[in-house]
């Protein structure tokens, strides 16, 4: 029996624990002050004017482009963003977790999503980039920071902190290194726009993260069973046992 369904069926809850956030959050902070930097520097440099190895890198996409990249390429287009990145992704992800009793992860991820769109919106608009002029994709206003990597990014850790699995952490950064490689295809972004939106999805993430750390790790700490699974009652203890009969 492994130690969660063990913890149920003896009545023992999780010890409490002392989780360090301080050095997380400190990191998350400066992530996010590397994106407001970098798009200062975008801004100041002209915001119409993209780095050299950018222009190379965009050339060398362009050029590589056939139907057997352009067609995932578009796939991811539609995951990432608009009505799909916005409600149907996150609404898929609420529910999974929901239907697996995780109400606390639930709540986390829609936290730091709508946190994470937000603080997207309000840099694209301050930064005003324009995106590139070989784009194949219908996009809206403003290049830097991508929100289709920041989308990704901020999922990729939620789910990471949330399961805390190492196969979730690896293919959370392989879906959004995927993202970001899709994004510069399709001449929707820059590189530095899939970097910025990259940092600020795991920023925010684990910026969020930190009032809701106790709360997750006992959350984690318990047996996952979906709803539709009758969970039994903890086991009478020592400490909490049955009422003698009258």
């Amino acid at each position: 029996m492994d130690d969660e369904v063990s913890e149920l069926v003896h009545g023992a809850a999780p010890a409490p624990v002392r989780i360090a956030r301080l050095w997380w959050v400190v990191s998350a902070a400066a992530a996010l002050l590397l994106v407001v930097l970098l798009g200062a520097l975008i801004f100041y440099r002209q915001a119409d004017k993209p780095f050299g190895f950018e222009v190379e890198w965009m050339s060398e996409l362009v050029e590589a482009r056939a139907p057997i990249f352009t067609v995932p390429a578009l796939v991811f287009n539609w995951i990432g963003g608009g009505i799909s990145g916005i409600a149907i992704v996150p609404l898929l992800i609420v529910t999974g977790l929901l239907v697996w009793r995780r109400p606390w992860g639930a709540l986390y991820f829609v936290c730091a999503t709508i946190a994470s769109e937000l603080v997207v919106l309000v840099i694209k608009n301050l930064v005003g980039r324009p995106r590139p002029t070989d784009i194949l994709v219908v996009a809206d206003f403003g290049s830097f920071p991508s929100g289709h990597s920041a989308n990704a990014a901020v999922i990729a850790t939620t789910l990471g902190i949330v399961f805390w699995r190492t196969w979730v952490w690896i293919a959370g950064a392989a879906y959004t290194l995927l993202m970001m490689l899709s994004r510069t295809y399709l001449g929707a972004h820059w590189i530095s726009d899939t970097i910025g939106g990259m940092l600020i999805g795991v920023g925010v993430a684990v910026i969020v993260w930190a009032p809701f750390a106790y709360l997750l790790y006992r959350e984690r700490r318990t047996p996952h069973p979906p709803i539709w699974i009758r969970v039994p009652p903890p086991a009478p203890t020592v400490e909490n046992p049955p009422p003698a009969p009258e």
